[in-house]
Formats: C-alpha cells, structure tokens, sequence
C-alpha cells in the first residue's frame, strides 16, 4: 500500500508502541495497576476482543488466521487454542517480544508465528479471517477502507476490524483526553460515522464482493470502539 499519508500515520504509530507507551501498553495489558482512565480501556479492550472471538467458529482447526495489530498477543493466544494457524503482526518489535514472553506453554494444536511489520505487507500470504482489533482506528476513512480492501483481497471468509465511531460523545472524550498525562493519552485515534464508512466502501472497487455483516459498538468510560464484520456475497 503505498500511500504516503498511510506511511506517514504508521511511523508515527510505530514510535508510539514501541518507544514512548511501550512500558504503559504493557501494564495495560497485564493484571498491573493502572490508573482510574486506564482501567475503563482495559475493561472495554476485554470485551472487544470477546465479541470478535464471538464471531468466529469455536473450531478453527486448519484456518489460517491474521492477526493484524496483534499487540501483546492476548487474541492470537486465543485464535491458536481454537487450533488456528495465526500469524500475529504489529509494528513495534517490543510489544511482539513481551508477546513471546507471555505465551502460555500449552497452545493446543495450533500453531502462532509473531511477526514485526507492517500488517498490510503481502508477504504473508493467504487467509481465511482477518481479524484487526483497534489497529485500523488511527487512520482515516479513505486510508483505512484502503487497507481493509487489501486484506480483503487475500482473505476468502471474514475480515473482523474495529473503527472509532464519530459522535459527539467520543468527539469530547478526544478533545479531554489531550489535557490527561501524557501516559493517558490514547495515540492518533481517527473518528468515522458508520454511515460515512459504508459509503467509503461502496466506492471502493477492490471491496467488490464483499459487504459488512455484524456489527457492534462497546463503551466502557474511555474507551469506544465499534466491531464490523465484513464478509463475501
């Protein structure tokens, strides 16, 4: 995907994860104490990555799966006992090292490969589902539906995403986060309407076949996100 503003949005991301919040995003995702803010992010991350699992097969023997912003590994983890094969991708290389250091040792019949990239490379080949929880809400529409259609292409079941839905609401929440700590601020986060986002990928040619499915939004304090499901006609 060569689009400057895309490249542009994931450097700056990768020197986020993997240099100023690293140590936060660990504690973030770890039973560690955090602060009153972070604890509402926790709790609404956890039931995210609950309602994506809820969408996929109880059984996932012999499905390829990418895991694309897979962070500290916590949902491949879960893919690889349903007996996925899961490759998990995130840009910073410090999240996916303390991802390989907190698998647990029996992973079923599985198999889970941590990569540090860039989720949209092709070099991974094919998959069955795609699953992108909270990775795809820091760049914007055109980006972002962009990004979904190349996963599309090399993906023959689902393609699970997550975007920060645009209401007044969340709207305030950005604007007062930026008075927080700065290890409180949430990075680069990129607001859509549902509406607008739909109608981004009626226009998308490379989303040819594909249609959104389920879909769901989670408000837990400060944290919001909003799960879609897009699948083939």
């Amino acid at each position: 995907m060569e689009n400057s503003s895309y490249q542009e949005k994931r450097d700056r991301l990768e020197e986020y994860f993997d240099r100023t919040a690293a140590d936060q995003w660990a504690k973030l995702t770890s039973d560690a104490p955090v602060s009153g803010i972070r604890k509402t992010v926790r709790a609404g991350r956890d039931r995210m990555r609950e309602t994506l699992l809820s969408w996929l097969p109880d059984d996932l023997y012999g499905r390829r799966i990418l895991d694309a912003g897979c962070g500290t590994g916590a949902l491949a983890v879960e893919l690889v006992k349903r007996g996925a094969e899961v490759v998990a991708i995130d840009l910073s290389p410090t999240l996916v090292q303390l991802a390989r250091e907190r698998l647990p040792k029996d992973l079923g019949r599985g198999k889970l490969e941590f990569v540090s990239g860039d989720m949209l490379s092709t070099s991974y080949g094919r998959f069955d589902h795609v699953v992108a929880m909270d990775s795809m809400i820091h760049y914007e529409k055109h980006d972002m539906v962009e990004g979904l259609a190349g996963l599309a292409q090399r993906t023959s079941k689902s393609v699970l995403f997550t975007f920060a839905p645009s209401n007044p609401i969340l709207a305030t929440m950005i604007r007062v986060g930026r008075i927080f700590p700065r290890s409180d601020r949430a990075p680069f986060i990129e607001p859509v309407s549902e509406a607008a986002l739909r109608d981004e990928m009626v226009i998308c040619a490379r989303l040819t076949g594909w249609q959104p499915g389920r879909t769901e939004k989670i408000s837990s304090g400060f944290y919001t996100s909003q799960a879609m499901e897009l699948v083939t006609n």
